[in-house]
């Protein structure tokens, strides 16, 4: 199982997006649906899904958050005619941020936010070796803007199997970015890749609830372990929720949770009677709530 995976939170739409993306990449499944009932956001629907062999978890739980591209996903392709596919489905109804085309870091290359609103890089990899299709991107702008790299280095000291990639440098001349800070950087983080980017352009957005980041674990040491790295905001800790120093929303959670949350609704409905109640997860208290 993968150590982190990216969770998606959506108004009413997660069941209709899992189709969706699922039918856009090549070997991606929809894994389970449930429906967890007296949430604070209502009877609440989540999908669980691979794109391209990656985890992904997507939400219905209302209007609460809407993605923006401080999260976005880079979609390592292997040709040109690749990219123009992706493209084709990606962009109906939705909106271009970059236009697809030639540039000095790849021959075919677009930034795109779907009919979700949720953000894509589509980027012909040229001879660049391909380890993962799906890249979560970061940019820190707004208010964390130059902080990049300190994020990086701190995330590579909290997961294991995890280190500092290659790093591309903003240079004197352009501006508005400061010489120096990311232009882009590769990390990976438990054995999957991540990359980074500052940007001191100005933006109406930074990192929210919308995108978050799922940490399997597999026992109560594990979760104590990076809630107490991890969490930096009390106020935003609540039901395996917590927020880093950069803004940046992580969940922290058992494991065992994914089978909890299959099949039998009575068990289900009293697991989400236990969790709602919590802050950081227990995972006493929410076995005894399944059994």
């Amino acid at each position: 199982m993968q150590k982190i995976t990216s969770h998606l939170w959506f108004d009413k739409e997660a069941m209709e997006a899992a189709g969706f993306y699922t039918s856009v990449f090549k070997d991606s499944r929809v894994k389970n649906t449930t429906t967890l009932r007296n949430t604070p956001s209502g009877s609440v629907d989540i999908a669980t899904i691979e794109l391209s062999g990656q985890g992904f978890t997507l939400i219905s739980a209302g209007p609460l958050f809407k993605f923006n591209p401080s999260v976005s996903f880079l979609i390592a392709c292997t040709t040109k005619n690749e990219v123009d596919a992706l493209w084709e489905k990606l962009s109906k109804d939705g909106m271009v941020l970059m236009e697809l085309g030639e540039y000095p870091f790849s021959q075919r290359y677009g930034w795109i936010q779907d009919r979700y609103g949720l953000s894509w890089q589509v980027m012909f990899m040229g001879e660049r070796n391909i380890k993962q299709k799906i890249i979560p991107t970061l940019m820190f702008g707004d208010n964390v803007c130059g902080r990049a790299e300190e994020a990086i280095r701190f995330y590579v000291s909290v997961f294991t199997t995890s280190k500092v990639g290659d790093i591309v440098r903003y240079s004197e001349g352009e501006k508005p970015e400061k010489p120096g800070t990311i232009k882009h950087a590769g990390f990976t983080l438990a054995g999957q890749e991540f990359a980074a980017m500052d940007s001191a352009r100005a933006h109406n957005f930074r990192f929210n609830e919308a995108i978050s980041f799922l940490v399997h674990c597999n026992n109560q040491e594990e979760i104590d372990y990076y809630w107490g790295k991890l969490s930096a905001v009390p106020a935003a800790e609540q039901c395996g929720w917590l927020k880093d120093k950069y803004g940046l929303s992580w969940q922290i959670v058992p494991t065992i949770m994914e089978e909890m949350l299959k099949g039998d609704q009575k068990k289900i409905a009293q697991v989400t009677e236990a969790f709602l109640k919590m802050k950081k997860f227990d995972i006493e208290t929410l076995n005894r709530a399944y059994k």
